[in-house]
């Protein structure tokens, strides 16, 4: 009986493994395609949908309202990386979608707080821990959105990183070509066989979000197995272990709002407190950045650039918050205080749901449509940003 039972399980984990490697290279054709498509797409509509993004502020809200309706930020930079790639938006424009995808995560989390609704001193716990990870992504996009607005901060270092770690290629006619994955051939065979490029648009969008669903689901399963529930309880026992446990945990399952969903019960039922999870957290913001850094692998300078950029906001987000206590501290106690005040009225949860990923986006949006409050040229020192992409008429 024991034999059979090993039997079993060692065929299931290779049934998991494939499924695992299926669903990378699902992701990796989508995000393949979703280029391509662009690149063949229709330019002037392409340039109207991103027009608005070259007021930052505009920009920032857009990637907020986009990661809010799709609630998934692993989705939301991997399209940001393609469409940059493509050469359709800038790197300076493309930075504060990124900034605002990372807020609209978290949404989901803190929709999950509303389960315990019904439990006075759950949904408090509950809220709090939702609300956290909000709390965490705007608070350092009140430090580093005017650092990259006035002096390009982010973009800036990332460009230098780019440039200095990832070599390019001069083609003949002066453009700068980077080798593309193995999916090309087949992208190419389907984009024609499609024919039709909006077609093959929605078609690589709808594959971005199966293939990071597949693939989170099936990661999933792997840390839900009885030997990681037996290390649960040591996870949470210093900050930097939490913050590590947060990296790997989300760069496995490529979702940052699946591992901080699990917070949420977690921390209503008693399980962990809200100071102990935060740097979990932290490190959670860190671990989803690998989708962008997989949709960049290929790609041109300026996608592996925004890439970098991804990650840098993230590292010094968590390089503001982690290492000192008392700055670590400042979003727990503004946390804690939204949901006791949540309790007293009930109202305030989805007042604060409502106006910080929908109403004031929108708004913010609508009146700053017509604005730039800086200068969005091409940086003269930067390469250009084109990709070499063979299609067949």
């Amino acid at each position: 009986m024991s034999s059979i039972q090993d039997s079993s399980a060692s065929s299931n984990k290779v049934f998991t493994l494939f499924k695992m490697l299926l669903a990378f290279l699902l992701f990796m054709l989508s995000i393949d395609m979703l280029t391509v498509s662009l690149v063949q797409f229709n330019n002037q509509f392409v340039q109207q949908l991103f027009q608005a993004t070259n007021n930052p502020f505009v920009g920032l809200f857009i990637g907020l309202l986009m990661t809010a309706l799709f609630q998934s930020s692993s989705t939301v930079t991997a399209m940001i990386v393609a469409v940059v790639a493509a050469g359709t938006l800038r790197l300076e424009q493309a930075v504060p979608l990124v900034m605002g995808a990372n807020i609209g995560t978290t949404i989901t989390s803190t929709l999950v707080a509303f389960s315990f609704i019904m439990k006075k001193n759950e949904f408090k716990k509950a809220l709090s821990a939702g609300v956290l990870h909000d709390i965490f992504n705007i608070l350092s996009v009140l430090v580093l959105f005017p650092l990259e607005v006035y002096f390009g901060f982010l973009s800036q270092m990332a460009i230098y990183l780019t440039d200095t770690f990832f070599d390019s290629a001069v083609t003949d006619n002066g453009n700068y070509s980077y080798n593309v994955l193995f999916t090309r051939p087949v992208t190419i065979w389907l984009v024609n066989l499609i024919s039709q490029p909006l077609v093959s648009l929605i078609l690589a969008i709808a594959l971005v979000f199966a293939s990071i669903k597949f693939l989170s689901t099936s990661v999933f399963k792997v840390f839900m197995s009885p030997s990681y529930n037996k290390a649960n309880k040591h996870i949470f026992q210093k900050p930097l272990v939490a913050f590590f446990y947060g990296i790997f945990f989300t760069a496995a399952v490529q979702s940052s709002t699946v591992t901080t969903s699990l917070i949420v019960p977690a921390v209503a039922n008693r399980k962990v407190s809200l100071v102990k999870a935060f740097p979990f957290i932290i490190g959670a913001n860190i671990g989803t950045t690998i989708t962008a850094a997989i949709a960049a692998i290929y790609k041109t300078e300026a996608a592996i650039s925004i890439a970098i950029v991804h990650f840098l906001f993230n590292f010094f987000g968590a390089l503001i918050f982690l290492p000192f206590p008392g700055i670590r501290n400042i979003p727990v106690k503004l946390a804690t205080f939204l949901g006791r005040e949540s309790v007293r009225t009930r109202f305030v949860g989805f007042a604060y749901i409502v106006l910080t990923f929908f109403i004031i986006p929108f708004l913010l949006i609508y009146f700053n449509k017509d604005g730039d409050i800086r200068q969005m040229g091409i940086n003269q020192n930067q390469k250009p940003q084109t990709e070499e992409i063979f299609i067949k008429p």
